[in-house]
């Protein structure tokens, strides 16, 4: 489906998890309002909110809601609102994400520029401070670790477009075909590395990634958990080694898998140290206690992977010094 074309099917379902973030949640419908791009529907899926009833949602049928019994996570509420869509493309908002008014319409545009490319991520500025960013995408080191890449570094617009492993979910946008046959989310992530490992497995069935800097958020970040405290370190500490253990081709796990090792030990030493070092060492021990599961998937996904072990080498970063400077 062209953008220019004058059909009024939505060309991006765009799903917004929210838990117990209704303020956020409403800043950021208004914001979606506002979009120069009207040919959207915007699902929010609500993860059994004490403050659900708070939540406006517009009186516009382009936007529903749907509530949820229980907090089923991140990743499976994304896979909830994406359930059943027709359009094209699938998009993830964080609810602490306030898009600028043309920010869909240049992922799309991206995206019929790139007919090649299956995702496409956002500039993410601070929205404490928009001259910091707050991200420009995701990256994936060949020994195992996964960070946001560019956060707090000078935001000098125009941004620049580019490639990156994979899209932040707080504001990606995903060909919906990909997501499907990838299987979307990995439930059992819950929530952090999550965006990785399907970008992980988008790459695997031959889908590249974009940086698109005209399409910009203001991200609270971190606005529903606080960065890297307990909950999110542990979910990091667990997801990480899942995500090496299940995306990577076994030759490269022969490399990759002491340099992980080598890396964690470093951070433990000279990073995490007291109360984080000891809930780092607990997501590993529950990481080792889910790998069976992640072993059976990892079967499914590497019999359907399509990219040599040269080109996803190529999308990796191996330089450790990256992992210092965040770039």
């Amino acid at each position: 489906m062209k953008i220019n074309d004058d059909s009024a099917a939505p060309l991006a379902r765009v799903i917004v998890v929210s838990y117990n973030s209704a303020a956020y949640v409403n800043r950021c419908l208004a914001a979606l309002r506002t979009q120069t791009e009207r040919r959207f529907e915007a699902v929010v899926v609500d993860n059994a909110s004490r403050d659900a009833d708070a939540i406006e949602v517009p009186d516009d049928p382009r936007f529903s809601l749907i509530r949820l019994s229980e907090n089923t996570g991140f990743a499976a509420a994304n896979n909830t609102g994406a359930r059943g869509a027709e359009a094209p493309w699938i998009v993830t908002l964080n609810p602490d994400a306030f898009a600028e008014p043309g920010w869909l319409r240049a992922l799309l545009e991206a995206a019929e520029s790139h007919p090649g490319v299956a995702m496409f991520g956002s500039t993410q500025l601070s929205a404490d401070d928009p001259t910091r960013l707050d991200g420009v995408g995701d990256r994936y080191a060949g020994f195992g670790l996964f960070w946001r890449g560019g956060v707090g570094q000078s935001a000098v617009p125009p941004f620049a477009d580019g490639e990156t492993f994979s899209p932040c979910a707080a504001a990606a946008m995903y060909r919906r075909d990909l997501f499907e046959q990838a299987g979307g989310f990995d439930e059992s992530f819950f929530c952090y590395g999550e965006d990785v490992d399907l970008g992980f497995r988008i790459r695997l069935l031959g889908g590249g990634c974009r940086q698109v800097g005209a399409a910009v958020v203001h991200h609270v970040g971190s606005g529903i958990t606080k960065e890297y405290g307990d909950f999110s370190l542990f979910h990091i500490a667990r997801n990480g080694l899942w995500i090496l253990m299940k995306n990577m081709p076994f030759p490269l796990i022969l490399a990759s898998g002491p340099l992980y090792l080598l890396a964690t030990a470093y951070l433990l030493l000279f990073r995490w140290r007291g109360a984080p070092a000891r809930t780092v060492r607990r997501g590993l021990r529950a990481a080792l206690s889910g790998l069976g599961g992640v072993l059976r998937r990892r079967r499914a996904v590497q019999a359907s992977r399509r990219i040599s072990q040269r080109a996803l080498m190529a999308a990796m970063i191996w330089d450790p010094r990256s992992v210092r400077r965040g770039d």
